[in-house]
């Protein structure tokens, strides 16, 4: 029986899988949050005088809402254009606005596509809309290994080889390319009524990922404000892994000495540094799991931790003057768990995310 709440499972739905999209250790360039930007923003703009969302968003329409939200940041800050990419260069976008920016001065977005002239505008839309094809398009909606087309789809090839195989599209000769992005069923209402949750943490994420690659002294206030790193686990590494017997809690192997401590309900889904959350962890699951909720085997031994080392968490805590509320843990494991759509992924291991299996989990957690 379902009983979560009588929310819009079409919004619930994309908000859940979203989340896991915005895990910004899973790309190395800005491009993902310019096109979920980007397509919010044509969602509103094209919507209809009735009031119904598009159904289509072109990659020409893509583009040139990308060029607009890269715009502004190709000017210096405060005396260079900062960088987007953590391939060692500047992301390719950002450089061909760059030298765009060069050949019309320092002009707002409008005032530059006007006064362009027309065919150096046209080559960058198109350049731009070639990267967009090339790269983030077919691989925004890649979740661990697979690819889950929840917010478009798309009849183009998942690898292009070549800009030249958009030529014949570009001069209006072929209909070699098909520049489609087509939503998903209630998609398009669905990013219009995220818009007030979603923006906000887009731009924050997107901020930090710039001020992390251009050493910018935001991301220390970051993580000063809201990261789990202003807490020091270190007094509970060691008895977490007696506890675990020297073995990673996710895959078993042995753990060194220097092993890691994971927050089990991740530090972006809930703030909880409660011993009880707290697992000690190899590097290569750590880093792997990231902020993705762990699959019902894991949930499952999760909860058998806490029956048959009640007083062994206690004791940790005690000894450490740790916080320890499990009933809030174990609350809001129920309440993020409850809320997930039946077709919600969860992490199991490495790149593999399976079904969610809400019988055993909520079995696991009801207790």
């Amino acid at each position: 029986m379902d009983t979560r709440p009588n929310l819009d499972r079409s919004a619930l739905r994309l908000a859940e899988r979203l989340i896991q999209l915005l895990d910004e250790g899973s790309f190395t360039a800005t491009y993902k949050y310019a096109v979920l930007i980007g397509l919010m923003d044509l969602c509103m703009e094209l919507t209809s005088a009735t009031g119904s969302p598009p159904e289509v968003i072109t990659t020409r329409q893509l583009a040139e809402k990308v060029i607009e939200l890269y715009w502004p940041h190709c000017m210096p800050y405060p005396e260079r254009v900062l960088r987007q990419s953590s391939a060692g260069k500047q992301a390719e976008i950002v450089q061909r606005i760059q030298r765009f920016r060069e050949g019309v001065g320092d002009l707002s977005f409008a005032a530059a596509r006007r006064a362009s002239g027309g065919e150096p505008y046209e080559q960058l839309t198109r350049s731009v809309e070639w990267k967009l094809v090339e790269m983030p398009l077919p691989k925004l909606q890649l979740i661990g290994r697979e690819e889950d087309r929840f917010i478009y789809e798309y009849n183009f090839p998942r690898r292009m080889e070549n800009q030249r195989l958009l030529q014949p599209y570009w001069e209006g000769t072929g209909e070699t390319f098909d520049n489609r992005l087509l939503l998903r069923e209630n998609v398009g209402a669905s990013l219009i009524a995220l818009n007030g949750v979603l923006r906000p943490l887009i731009h924050r994420q997107w901020a930090m990922m710039v001020a992390k690659l251009n050493d910018l002294q935001e991301a220390a206030l970051e993580t000063f404000l809201f990261g789990h790193e202003r807490i020091a686990l270190d007094p509970v590494r060691r008895p977490l892994r007696e506890l675990q017997s020297h073995r990673c809690f996710y895959c078993g192997d042995a753990i060194s000495a220097q092993c890691e401590v994971d927050h089990f309900i991740p530090w972006a889904r809930h703030a909880d540094n409660g011993i009880h959350n707290l697992v000690a962890v190899d590097g290569r699951c750590n880093n792997r799991k990231r902020a993705y909720l762990a699959a019902a085997e894991h949930v499952e031994r999760w909860r058998r931790r806490t029956k048959d080392h009640a007083s062994d968490l206690a004791e940790i805590a005690r000894k450490t003057s740790w916080e320890s509320l499990p009933e809030r843990t174990f609350s809001v494991a129920r309440a993020i768990y409850r809320m997930l759509p039946e077709d919600a992924r969860l992490w199991r291991a490495g790149d593999e995310l399976i079904p969610i299996e809400r019988p055993r989990i909520n079995a696991a957690l009801a207790a």
